[in-house]
């Protein structure tokens, strides 16, 4: 009474299958039932965690993150030397967030420890490139590019500030607390300065990322 059948890429099947005629067939996929990501509080440093926001405070500054828009248990541990992030019946892709969430806090522990440093480099054939650094390090104006009359005026988002580097020539030091917002600026003055029209494999002139990183204590 059961026939062989073949299954086909739209999940229809070929052949009679008169038990099983009409019903549809599920990949069954397996759900773990509770999976814990935990790291350590670093000396020096305060944090709070209150309905899945979490604060930290150290040298430099406070920053403050969101995760509320994540399906996890968030809480501190060990008297406060731990943090905890918990999740229930989650399936092998959902619990990538769990490692996600502590890297993202781990990030906020070392902005507020030691800040992020991205470093940029003029790069030009011919026509030299021009950085000025106006309104105390929160704006970069950049003139001269491919010899364009046009200035190009890129602000900084908050808490982030661009200096000339000291020993290099022709190199900026973005410098900040948050991670996010730090390359978020630095991938501002990248795109200001894109090649329109040109064959980019030839006319490389730009502003580059050529290290980025903590600043060392």
């Amino acid at each position: 009474w059961l026939k062989p059948f073949r299954l086909k890429s739209d999940g229809s099947y070929v052949g009679a299958c008169p038990p099983f005629r009409g019903l549809s067939f599920q990949l069954l996929v397996m759900k773990t039932l509770v999976q814990e990501e935990s790291i350590p509080v670093p000396k020096g440093i305060k944090i709070s965690i209150k309905s899945k926001i979490v604060e930290v405070s150290g040298k430099h500054g406070t920053l403050k993150r969101d995760f509320k828009h994540l399906p996890i248990e968030l809480y501190l541990a060990n008297s406060g030397h731990e943090v905890r992030a918990k999740m229930y019946f989650a399936k092998s892709k959902q619990l990538s967030m769990l490692r996600s969430v502590c890297s993202h806090i781990n990030n906020l522990f070392d902005g507020v420890q030691k800040k992020y440093e991205y470093k940029m480099r003029l790069v030009y054939a011919h026509f030299p490139i021009n950085a000025t650094i106006t309104n105390g390090g929160g704006t970069v104006e950049l003139r001269n590019f491919l010899g364009e009359k046009r200035v190009r005026i890129v602000n900084m988002l908050p808490g982030v500030k661009v200096e000339k580097s000291a020993g290099t020539k022709d190199e900026i030091v973005v410098t900040g607390t948050d991670i996010d917002l730090t390359s978020r600026s630095a991938a501002l003055i990248r795109q200001s300065c894109l090649v329109k029209d040109k064959d980019i494999r030839k006319f490389l002139d730009g502003v580059y990322v050529s290290s980025h990183g903590t600043l060392e204590d």
